[in-house]
């Protein structure tokens, strides 16, 4: 269900307790590319009626950006969500939009400025007015152009640095029963989809079905308590990794600084035939396994032109396989998910192809037609496959 107004008063139509839980991308407050409607991030009121219409221990993933996380938190907190996590997204591909201070005080002294060659980035820099007084938002270039260099002291020194993570604010709704158990008993939310939203892996987990591994003392055998009782046999966990409270857009630039090694509590055991560290005999030594990167969190790139879909001007797209995950991760099956800031409805999207049902609000409406039209087409397209 798609409704076109403002959300203040689309959410008073809704009734209490009726939503499984909330995905959205609200405004960040920053002034993006001068929008008006990104002034602000929303207020304690908005999120009191988002709460009034989510179910007790229903779930909520609110995103903002790095500056202004702190301010979005604030709000969701004073209006009565408990804050559980943050769920950080990062990725390679984001443009520095940083002052050139050495460039500016060269401009303002009239001092002479050297060639310094091509540009990294080879084009016209199209600048436009940035959220902090003096700053430029600077955005694709098409005409080759020369990087300049100056000899102040000054040069050098920017205003910003390259963002390269988005956070998501991981809230619930206050329990209306004592426990969690009795809560999901009775309205079906509570808890987040673990087992759902693993990160596949063709590494050997450790894990147990049947009770708690000692880790501290290397036994994944036939664990025995403290008074002697075996507490069960722990095998090894098929289903993937925990899921982190961390995504990743699998670029080079990314990954490439992620570690490749363990710690030693995750080193496994190697039997060496005709001895080990150059000792006669047989035996076993233990070896790090060095397949362990940022493979083991959940990986997703940014929006392709594709997941855009034709005439979509939103400056803000999501990609799909975040959006579904993030769906996954807080709905209960067949759950209903709420956009209070749907845009060009890539949480719409996500749902349609994850099963939930989903309602989203957006008061421009050029951007509710263009979510219509993107979630009538995936939904096609899911189909023909």
């Amino acid at each position: 269900m798609l409704l076109c107004g403002d959300n203040q008063v689309e959410l008073t139509k809704l009734g209490d307790g009726t939503i499984d839980s909330v995905v959205t991308d609200p405004p960040y407050g920053i002034s993006f590319m001068g929008k008006k409607w990104d002034y602000d991030v929303p207020s304690v009121e908005l999120w009191k009626k988002v709460l009034r219409v989510l179910k007790p221990g229903g779930h909520a993933l609110v995103a903002c950006g790095t500056r202004t996380q702190h301010r979005m938190a604030v709000n969701l907190e004073d209006a009565g969500f408990e804050i559980r996590d943050i769920v950080a997204w990062i990725y390679g591909s984001g443009f520095p939009k940083s002052h050139n201070i050495g460039k500016a005080v060269d401009k303002l002294q009239g001092n002479e400025r050297e060639d310094a060659g091509p540009n990294k980035y080879s084009g016209r820099r199209i600048e436009s007015s940035g959220p902090e007084n003096g700053d430029n938002c600077y955005g694709q270039y098409d005409i080759p152009q020369n990087e300049t260099k100056g000899s102040s002291k000054h040069e050098g020194w920017g205003t910003a640095l390259k963002p390269a993570m988005e956070p998501w604010t991981l809230c619930r709704k206050p329990l209306s029963e004592k426990t969690i158990a009795t809560n999901v008993l009775k309205h079906g939310t509570g808890g987040i989809n673990i087992d759902g939203c693993r990160v596949e892996t063709e590494e050997k987990l450790q894990g147990s079905s049947t009770g708690r591994a000692d880790i501290r003392g290397g036994n994944y055998g036939n664990y025995k308590g403290n008074k002697g009782e075996e507490l069960g046999y722990y095998e090894q966990n098929s289903q993937g990794r925990f899921p982190a409270n961390l995504i990743h857009d699998g670029s080079d630039e990314v990954v490439g600084r992620f570690p490749n090694t363990v710690p030693t509590s995750y080193a496994t055991d190697r039997t060496v035939k005709g001895g080990m560290f150059g000792m006669p005999g047989h035996g076993t030594e233990r070896i790090k396994d060095t397949t362990r990167s940022a493979s083991r969190f959940f990986y997703c790139a940014k929006a392709s032109k594709s997941e855009r879909g034709k005439d979509n001007d939103h400056p803000t797209v999501k990609p799909l396989k975040l959006m579904r995950y993030l769906c996954r991760l807080i709905t209960p099956k067949r759950g209903t998910v709420l956009d209070p800031f749907m845009g060009s409805g890539s949480t719409g999207i996500a749902c349609k192809l994850e099963g939930f049902k989903f309602i989203g609000i957006e008061k421009e409406k050029d951007y509710v037609r263009i979510a219509e039209a993107r979630i009538k087409s995936w939904v096609k397209e899911e189909r023909l496959f």
